[in-house]
């Protein structure tokens, strides 16, 4: 199956599953779950399984295309009496004959909060807040580096998990709080991870989670060079030239170009491919297209978080975010000039040609190793699964 079909099929499977819940919510049967409608039902689609079993996946595929065919056979048998009958007994054939796939790999044991979404913007000051939190109430069993080592664990009838690499993407949102706030246990109900209760606002367990993404991606970057799932830019109030006020978000659908600037640091010049955002201690003068309002230690403890090193080692780092608002590439300190080597999140799918035409504006040359850079990050988009579903 290509992975056009695959992501088609996984966006129409969970748009289904939230329009159910929507539609249940307008009935009164999804009531809210900590802010949120609820997921009513036991279970939902294992969109995992269909991410790395694609022979499950065409007979889902397979099942729902002969579903569709009895519903429009059925549809044309109610008005059409003289065939109400055959066609009424070849869409049961259909369905008798479709591929349907086990239930066990279709269907996974849901929550109430399965279908939530972190409401927080992934926002530099709520990553930093989670993490304050996570060294009072989670450290002591997954250890300051989420290695799952502190202290308690060996008291733990399981040790915890390694926090550090895919696992917080390979998990919904939704679920991943309700684990965090409800605690889970064993296949024989003993207890294996407390949970916090009230002792967290739901707003404190969200920016928990958005701190352990930071965390991880650093992690990985400085583990293997390579962020492998993709992380979006810690979310932040901008001062932009003119007077303007913004928000990180209101750059999607432009790259962005983020410096952090510091003594000894050259400043770096506007470029009209990017909107270039200044952040970390400015010389005298300087006039950034855009630069942080508001918490600037904020942000950048939160850049260092995913870059994965201490915030007082940033000046001099800068980062490129795609249209999407995905970091996707780094300079470090001291480099002459960008290559396509300096992409650090890659796509799996085959590259696509861009479609905006020529990257390069007029005053720039082509075939610096910016430009490389851009084409190659345009024609090669990423995008985010949770528990294997398109997000």
């Amino acid at each position: 199956m290509s992975p056009d079909l695959l992501n088609g099929l996984l966006e129409g499977l969970h748009a289904a599953q939230q329009g159910l819940r929507a539609l249940l919510h307008a009935l009164g049967w999804a009531p809210d779950v900590h802010g949120q409608p609820s997921w009513p039902l036991a279970h939902r689609i294992a969109a995992e399984m269909l991410v790395v079993d694609a022979g499950h996946a065409r007979r889902v595929l397979g099942a729902l295309a002969c579903t569709g065919a009895a519903l429009v056979l059925l549809a044309l048998a109610l008005p059409w009496r003289r065939a109400r009958w055959p066609l009424a007994a070849l869409a049961a054939t259909v369905l008798v004959l479709a591929p349907w796939p086990p239930a066990h790999l279709l269907l996974a044991p849901a929550v109430p909060t399965s279908l939530h979404q972190s409401p927080t913007g992934f926002r530099a000051a709520g990553i930093v807040r989670g993490q304050a939190i996570y060294q009072q109430h989670c450290v002591r069993c997954h250890g300051t580096d989420g290695r799952g080592e502190g202290p308690d664990a060996p008291q733990l009838v399981q040790w915890p998990p390694n926090l550090n690499g895919a696992l917080l993407w390979k998990r919904l949102d939704g679920e991943l709080f309700w684990r965090v706030r409800e605690g889970m246990h064993n296949r024989a109900g003993v207890p294996t991870m407390p949970g916090t209760g009230a002792a967290l606002s739901d707003q404190q367990i969200w920016e928990v989670l958005d701190y352990l993404q930071a965390h991880a991606a650093g992690q990985m970057l400085r583990e293997s060079g390579t962020w492998d799932r993709p992380v979006r830019l810690p979310g932040m109030a901008l001062d932009c030239r003119q007077g303007r006020s913004r928000q990180s978000r209101d750059l999607v659908g432009q790259r962005v170009r983020v410096a952090v600037a510091g003594p000894g640091v050259a400043p770096v010049a506007d470029d009209p491919r990017l909107v270039t955002l200044v952040a970390g201690t400015l010389p005298p003068g300087a006039d950034p297209e855009c630069m942080p309002q508001g918490d600037a230690q904020a942000v950048e403890q939160a850049l260092g978080l995913v870059l994965g090193i201490p915030a007082a080692e940033l000046p001099g780092y800068q980062l490129i975010v795609d249209r999407s608002g995905w970091l996707r590439a780094r300079g470090q300190p001291g480099q002459a000039a960008w290559s396509e080597d300096d992409l650090v999140c890659r796509s799996t799918t085959v590259p696509r040609a861009p479609l905006d035409g020529p990257v390069a504006a007029s005053g720039t040359p082509q075939g610096d190793g910016l430009e490389a850079l851009i084409r190659r990050m345009d024609a090669e988009p990423v995008r985010l699964t949770r528990g294997g579903f398109p997000h």
